[in-house]
């Protein structure tokens, strides 16, 4: 039996692989002014930032999914450099192309590359080790995303309000040690492949099985009850706070991060004493009421807790949902958990885009749009019930 003590640096260099994960999809964003007065680029422009981050994190995802023999190692420490290099560079960069949007997007093509290889190879790494809870140590592993995306906009913002906005680049300088530090950790922590090379499935041999299109189900229906709200809270955060833009956007994706997060740490922490199946049967009924809360509410202040209640509630859906697909279906291998991946970033599409759609084709009314998007925890309910009714998943 392998003592776990070994295992701490893994644990660790994993839990920073979420931080920076955290780090590219949140910094960024919060520099539009910036290059709004600096480099003259259109607030409308800015859309492809996040476009462009999200395309080429799926089309990652689906390259991992494609290649079946990957190196762990050599693959997770590359997530590493890509993010350190495409966070330092986005510093630098834009000055050299007489548009400046095309240094962004070079670099942020490059931090989402190591984003889609964090968000792969993470999880497997994690659920090699010979950890005795993993469901619940996957749990605690994507509550450093939380914490991660609570920590840049906290931090971000504290800096820019004590140093200025213009000094920018030193903070995306600051924040690129953090992967740069982790590539020592991967280079020298243990790391145990999830399967034998030869005995992992390949994507064709797991689109083959019917119970694996429910998970995948499962994971866009995670990712999208997890995605719907959080895109929104910024303008929950406004109404109900009486705040102005710019403060929405911290306090509300803050406060879902922060929930979201508490919501993964205590399954980390307590998960061990239950049934993960119904916890997270449970967790999409909550889940559903928060958002008819949060819709159907002409409060604003109780709108916003059915929000934040919604954050503690899809905490578990995502690394459930991979936890339980991994136990249903060993054997997987990097080609199951980066189908899961790419699964989870499409809910992540679907869910925020359908709550746009509604929300434009109601007059502008939000809450609309958030309670069309309230099928998506019955959708998880749903694919649960089946899951849980299908003891043969081969």
């Amino acid at each position: 039996m392998k003592n776990t003590k070994d295992y701490r640096k893994t644990k660790l260099a994993c839990y920073l692989g979420f931080v920076t994960q955290a780090i590219v999809a949140n910094f960024t964003p919060l520099l539009f002014m910036a290059f709004h007065r600096e480099y003259e680029i259109p607030i409308a422009d800015m859309a492809l930032i996040p476009a462009v981050f999200y395309i080429v994190q799926l089309v990652t995802d689906l390259l991992c999914a494609k290649f079946k023999n990957i190196n762990y190692r050599r693959s997770i420490i590359v997530s590493a450099i890509t993010s350190a290099v495409g966070l330092a560079g986005i510093a630098f960069l834009p000055e050299f192309f007489h548009n400046p949007m095309v240094g962004i997007l070079i670099c942020v093509s490059v931090y989402a590359v190591g984003s889609g290889l964090i968000e792969v190879l993470c999880s497997p790494i994690i659920e090699a080790c010979p950890f005795p809870d993993k469901e619940s140590m996957m749990s605690l592993l994507h509550s450093f995303y939380c914490w991660g995306a609570v920590g840049v906009i906290v931090g971000s913002t504290l800096f820019f309000t004590v140093v200025g906005l213009e000094n920018w680049r030193i903070l995306a300088c600051l924040w690129a040690l953090i992967p740069l530090y982790n590539i020592i950790n991967f280079a020298t922590c243990p790391i145990e492949p999830i399967v034998q090379d030869a005995e992992g499935l390949s994507m064709s041999r797991l689109l083959k099985k019917p119970i694996f299109w429910l998970f995948l189900l499962l994971m866009v229906a995670a990712g999208a009850s997890e995605s719907s709200m959080a895109q929104w809270t910024s303008a929950f955060a406004e109404a109900s706070l009486g705040v102005d833009k710019a403060i929405g956007d911290l306090a509300g994706p803050c406060s879902f991060a922060f929930c979201m997060g508490l919501g993964r740490l205590w399954y980390g922490k307590k998960g061990q004493n239950l049934n993960l199946l119904s916890y997270m049967k449970a967790s999409g009924v909550l889940c559903f009421a928060a958002y008819l809360i949060a819709s159907l509410s002409s409060i604003p202040l109780v709108s916003f807790v059915g929000s934040m209640i919604s954050g503690l509630a899809v905490g578990i859906m995502w690394p459930g949902s991979i936890s339980l697909t991994s136990a249903r279906i060993p054997g997987g291998g990097t080609a199951l958990f980066a189908l899961l991946a790419l699964a989870g970033d499409m809910g992540g599409t679907l869910g925020p885009s359908l709550v746009g759609l509604c929300t434009k084709s109601s007059g502008n009314d939000i809450q609309s749009g958030i309670l069309a998007a309230s099928v998506f925890p019955v959708i998880l309910v749903v694919s649960l019930l089946c899951i849980r009714g299908k003891r043969n998943c081969q």
